[in-house]
């Protein structure tokens, strides 16, 4: 059974730092693109990033790029999303994602796997 369970939300000021992890548990992370998604109330859901681990490869969106960092540690089957400089727009449910193919992530936004989410609050 595929499971995908995101940890490390919560409650930071504006300019503070979060670290997201996502426990894979079903597959090998090296096997699969993972990654992240969120959705603030009234809003569509976004893509934010992902990453290959097979080869390194990732991917962020334009309002993340440069202030959120994509890791993934293949021995553990965890990866991380490393947010920094947090802004009250970050502000959603974060959702850990994985699909076989990378582009169901990242072009057609319909990954097969997600996770529960995970609660982000910025205040400012």
């Amino acid at each position: 059974e595929v499971q995908l369970v995101e940890s490390g939300g919560g409650l930071v000021q504006a300019g503070g730092s979060l670290r997201l992890s996502c426990a894979v548990s079903g597959f090998v992370i090296d096997d699969y693109a993972v990654g992240w998604f969120r959705q603030a109330p009234g809003k569509d859901r976004e893509r934010i990033s992902c990453i290959t681990s097979s080869n390194g490869g990732t991917y962020y969106a334009d309002s993340v790029k440069g202030r959120f960092t994509i890791s993934a540690d293949s021995a553990k089957n965890m990866v991380y999303l490393q947010m920094n400089s947090l802004k009250p727009e970050d502000a959603a449910v974060y959702y850990c994602v994985a699909d076989v193919w990378v582009d169901q992530i990242i072009r057609s936004g319909q990954p097969d796997y997600w996770g529960q989410g995970t609660q982000v609050t910025v205040s400012t």
